[in-house]
């Protein structure tokens, strides 16, 4: 023999993620509109806060005048640094978001054509994440339309699962966001939902027949997940020694 064998290597990433859908151009123009409608508000309240200030300190000390000269005094600078620093910020984030986006990805079906048993989500550039929320770990699933996401016709979908990290006022363990068809994808995932035993809308308890068998935990935290994977494990072993 020449040596150790060959390492074959499985085709990870096939299964790691299914057929990938991406967040809409749309998504990067509404967070642009909001990235220039910000530093435009923000520079009217600043000018508005100084009129405002210079003038009742003329008001308060019988110079009505004194406001105007003052306010004309450092208009000039005020205007110029402000626009200098808030366009720089603008602009550097009108470049750095699409790539940010970019690298968002969303799948439900698999490169089969087969519905996945888990919401895949990949962000970030530097610190890349990716996570798979399984169907069944999911207890709350609600679309999201702002008034500024319906005026460039887009939504998201959040997701929160059992154990998250939430608490008392449960926030979204994913969310799903820049999508068109936001609400087509959340009638989808609530089909899927749907084919457990007991819709997990209806209580507190998760249901899902695995094959001859029934596993049943009630939801709320990560060790009712761990039990579920506990007794799959135990009723393996029990096949295998049959």
């Amino acid at each position: 023999m020449s040596g150790r064998g060959k390492v074959i290597k499985p085709p990870m990433e096939e299964i790691a993620k299914g057929k990938v859908f991406k967040p809409s151009k749309y998504f990067r123009n509404k967070n642009w509109f909001l990235g220039i409608f910000t530093v435009i508000m923000v520079w009217v309240l600043v000018i508005g806060v100084l009129f405002s200030v210079f003038w009742l300190i003329g008001f308060a000390s019988g110079n009505p005048g004194y406001w105007t000269s003052t306010f004309n005094f450092i208009w000039g600078p005020l205007n110029f640094w402000y626009w200098l620093i808030g366009g720089s910020i603008l602009i550097a984030y009108i470049i750095a978001f699409p790539i940010y986006i970019r690298s968002f990805e969303y799948s439900v079906v698999a490169k089969s054509g087969e519905t996945m048993p888990e919401v895949y989500v990949k962000k970030g550039i530097i610190n890349i994440t990716r996570k798979h929320v399984p169907f069944r770990t999911v207890t709350n699933i609600q679309s999201v339309a702002g008034p500024f996401d319906r005026l460039f016709g887009i939504g998201s979908i959040e997701i929160e699962t059992a154990g998250g990290s939430g608490g008392v006022l449960q926030s979204a363990e994913e969310k799903l966001e820049g999508l068109t068809f936001y609400e087509e994808l959340r009638d989808f995932i609530l089909m899927e939902l749907r084919k457990f035993k007991d819709p997990y809308v209806t209580g507190t308890e998760v249901s899902q027949r695995y094959e001859d068998r029934e596993v049943s935990v009630e939801t709320g935290s990560i060790e009712d997940e761990i039990l579920l994977v506990l007794r799959e494990i135990r009723d393996l072993l029990r096949k295998d020694r049959e």
